[in-house]
């Protein structure tokens, strides 16, 4: 079995003391039990194996991509399993544990000051300007995520994987947006089966340019880009919702605390979004979401700090 057999096929588990009394059950898929640690893997090797079958990268090739990290330390892991060298453009805006995993999997890593400004339009529009010059060399592929629409066909299993292990029982689907790929990807999976299901994205309420908010600094790692991602489809979303970055740092700790569930800033969103729409839904009723990475990726962050609080978004 290769190492790239192992993406997919993640838990889904059920919320048990954080779940809103009288409201809907919420489903979270652990999709940091995938190699690197995120639903990305997903992402890397449908994007890597569409370039190579119509031989946009070639045998000897280099991967190259802008990234907040997490797509950078999976496409790291993907080409080194393929043995691809891998540059990535990079930013201290960002977890510097998510640099050193990129680095760890063989990549060289580019790092785009942020000015202590956190994530912002600016930084985002640099980091791309910088992967597309790398890109220009001979025999380099850039992966663009934001523009490239392979990277949908990587959640579609996702999305059948969440309707199977729910056993076909899904009322709503909550969850961010940064490239969009994974949001569209589940939810055209799963209204397969349920042209009803509810979806709902959610954004930085520090920069809600999806609901026609100005873009700003924010700090949810891997969404909010500042502005609205190339392939976003707001016609397969009916709701956008808007949460913190306090409120998403304050629910990742309720949930390593309370649910044993170590994850980061963006899956916080997520559920915190969620548990809204649940208890809206009330009982008898699905929300499912995803627990988008590992916690570990945030240990030399803030989120995770000693003396941090643990009270958060009820």
């Amino acid at each position: 079995m290769s190492v790239l057999e192992a993406i997919g096929r993640t838990p889904l588990v059920e919320l048990r003391r954080i779940a809103p009394s009288g409201g809907a059950r919420v489903v979270v898929k652990l999709e940091y039990a995938n190699p690197t640690g995120s639903m990305k893997d997903r992402f890397a090797l449908a994007t890597i194996a569409a370039a190579e079958a119509d031989g946009r990268l070639r045998t000897g090739g280099t991967v190259v991509e802008y990234t907040g990290g997490t797509t950078g330390v999976s496409l790291a892991f993907v080409a080194a399993a393929k043995g691809y060298p891998c540059r990535i453009v990079f930013s201290d805006a960002f977890s510097p544990d998510k640099g050193q995993m990129m680095e760890a999997l063989g990549a060289e890593v580019t790092v785009v000051p942020s000015g202590g400004g956190g994530i912002t339009e600016r930084v985002i529009k640099e980091m791309i300007e910088r992967a597309r010059e790398l890109s220009a060399r001979p025999g380099h592929w850039w992966c663009d995520q934001l523009a490239n629409r392979d990277g949908l066909v990587g959640y579609l299993p996702m999305g059948e994987e969440i309707w199977q292990q729910s056993g076909g029982t899904v009322d709503a689907f909550v969850h961010v947006v940064g490239t969009a790929h994974s949001i569209h990807g589940v939810t055209r999976a799963l209204r397969g089966h349920d042209a009803g299901i509810r979806v709902v994205a959610v954004e930085p309420a520090e920069s809600a340019v999806l609901a026609g908010g100005p873009g700003g600094s924010h700090g949810i790692d891997g969404i909010g880009i500042g502005f609205t991602p190339p392939l976003w489809e707001r016609d397969q979303v009916d709701e956008l919702m808007a949460v913190s970055t306090a409120d998403a740092k304050a629910m990742a700790r309720r949930l390593a605390r309370e649910e044993g569930i170590f994850t980061g800033t963006s899956s916080g969103a997520n559920v915190v979004a969620a548990l809204r729409v649940a208890e809206r839904l009330g009982r008898g009723r699905t929300v499912a979401t995803l627990a988008v990475d590992s916690g570990l990726r945030y240990l030399g962050t803030d989120v995770f700090r000693p003396g941090t609080t643990a009270p958060g978004p009820r």
